[in-house]
């Protein structure tokens, strides 16, 4: 299994009231921790979705040293996270071995990376199907996602991702995770105070 990243930083983050992939996490920000992450567990290629206007996106892409060639610049962040997944599944930038590529929300740096190996793990055992972690009875991100399905995302007619994955049918699969930060959402300042707990400790 050869995959790539794709981190999703073009939202709005309205109820954050900054942008959330440019919060302080750790020694970097938000975005500086997924990106390190996702290479560091051996993604062959990791590229950042951001909204064409962003310019402190790409401010803090430059900071970081991140390749200009591998983002993706979505000129119609609008039309949500799908249209940033479908702006992703229709680059010609992918390097051309790769066989999967994981969807990752800009605002889970909280995950364990333990979960993230076991989303990787489930995904070399069973290469032919879509993984998602379940908890609760819900499938939740990341999505990992095998180059067949992948291919077939820019020109599907559904309007959401959750549509497009129920159209899979026997592809799509699960596996049960402990891992509490996957039902998290990071909408709100509350929220990120509480990832920060889960992940960093107390007084992060």
């Amino acid at each position: 299994m050869v995959f790539a990243a794709i981190i999703l930083a073009a939202g709005r983050s309205s109820r954050m009231g900054c942008s959330k992939p440019l919060l302080p996490w750790g020694d970097t920000t938000v975005l500086g921790h997924l990106i390190r992450q996702w290479q560091t567990i051996g993604a062959r290629q990791v590229a950042v979705v951001a909204a064409t206007a962003a310019r402190d996106i790409q401010s803090e892409l430059d900071r970081l040293g991140f390749p200009g060639d591998c983002r993706i610049l979505n000129s119609s962040p609008e039309r949500g996270m799908f249209g940033s997944i479908r702006c992703a599944a229709g680059w010609n930038g992918w390097q051309p071995n790769l066989t999967h590529w994981v969807v990752v929300l800009g605002d889970q740096p909280h995950l364990r990376t333990e979960t993230l190996r076991q989303l990787l793990f489930c995904g070399a055992a069973q290469p032919d199907r879509i993984w998602q972690p379940l908890r609760g009875g819900r499938r939740l991100h990341p999505v990992l996602i095998p180059k067949p399905a992948f291919s077939g995302l820019n020109g599907c007619a559904d309007a959401t991702l959750k549509e497009f994955l129920a159209a899979q049918g026997g592809r799509l699969a699960g596996f049960a995770c402990d891992d509490p930060g996957v039902e998290l959402d990071m909408d709100t300042p509350a929220d990120y105070e509480l990832a920060r707990r889960i992940c960093l400790g107390p007084g992060s």
